[in-house]
């Protein structure tokens, strides 16, 4: 049985069912969260939007995040530590950081049980390490961003994320096998939570729709997912164990992207999940970001990879 560090699925996953279950969006959450020197609002729904102006990452000091921005420069040259635009959708890991700790104050309990309790997926520190994957470009971020303060040793039991295993809630920390993601998927789908989730909130620089906690599926993916026929219900899990380098794969011709109507959420180590309400077609995909060589897949690779997965689904089913 393989163990998989789900990464940034634990944002639809974990905390955006656990917002949207318990947190009021519109509430301005300035003073309680230290911003008082910011001078917009700042809600849950912008956080789940990813349109709260809040850059994508910062390494984990424990400080409040508040704090920690007030006095951190954002070089603007690392995909990870630019600048964000409220109101505009850029993807960031510290908005779900921040919601995690309202559930925690508001409800009195940590976000790793109440998300076990809820999702029943496992919690780091983990009783079966997952695949183990390189450092990527949270290492040269760290450097740049706070370059006094170690970088987390890594652990086989903690997740990939160095803020993560650094302690930072919200965005990462949770793993699980494949029949327990299995599971888990359908009592999220009979919950309604992807239905409360795909609901177009704020968009990108370049045009594609965020919602409250799933992003409107798009390239390089939406021309595969659009030749899946409707009709498709369930959940539907695609697992690949290939440490084969991907080819690069070319759109499919003719594909209609507008067509797919899959929203989906992706994580840094691998695994993604696609979801389409008109059918309740659910489609997990279950893989590691590591090359033949246990180097880090570059982001085109692991595109490719994931392709080459969508691509066997029709297969499968008939399989």
């Amino acid at each position: 049985m393989t163990f998989y560090d789900l990464a940034s699925l634990a944002k639809p996953l974990v905390t955006a069912p656990l917002a949207h279950a318990y947190l009021d969006f519109d509430a301005d959450r300035r003073w309680q969260l230290g911003f008082h020197g910011r001078e917009d609002p700042l809600t849950v729904r912008q956080m789940l939007s990813h349109s709260a102006g809040l850059p994508p990452w910062l390494p984990y000091t424990g400080e409040p995040l508040a704090a920690q921005l007030g006095r951190t420069r954002l070089p603007g040259d690392h995909p990870l530590l630019k600048k964000a635009e409220i109101g505009v959708s850029t993807y960031s890991d510290l908005g779900y950081r921040l919601i995690a700790e309202l559930l925690e104050m508001e409800l009195g309990l940590s976000w790793k049980q109440l998300g076990a309790a809820t999702s029943g997926l496992s919690p780091a520190p983990w009783n079966e390490a997952p695949t183990p994957i390189p450092a990527g470009q949270d290492a040269s971020a760290w450097a740049m961003a706070e370059p006094d303060l170690a970088y987390p040793e890594p652990d086989p039991h903690l997740p990939h994320d160095a803020n993560a295993r650094a302690g930072m809630i919200g965005h990462a920390g949770f793993g699980s096998s494949r029949r327990q993601l299995e599971i888990s998927l359908q009592k999220w789908m009979a919950a309604r939570w992807p239905d409360r989730m795909a609901v177009e909130t704020a968009k990108d620089p370049d045009g594609d729709g965020w919602g409250l906690g799933l992003q409107r599926a798009t390239s390089p993916y939406a021309d595969l997912l659009a030749r899946i026929p409707l009709g498709l219900s369930g959940v539907h899990i695609i697992e690949s164990l290939s440490t084969e380098l991907p080819l690069a794969m070319p759109s499919t011709p003719n594909a209609t992207p507008a067509a797919a109507h899959f929203w989906q959420h992706l994580a840094y180590t691998g695994p993604a999940l696609f979801m389409r309400l008109e059918d309740r077609c659910c489609i997990a995909l279950l893989c590691h970001r590591a090359g033949p060589t246990g180097a880090l897949l570059n982001l085109d690779q692991l595109r490719a990879r994931r392709r080459q997965m969508l691509l066997s689904f029709p297969d499968k089913l008939d399989a």
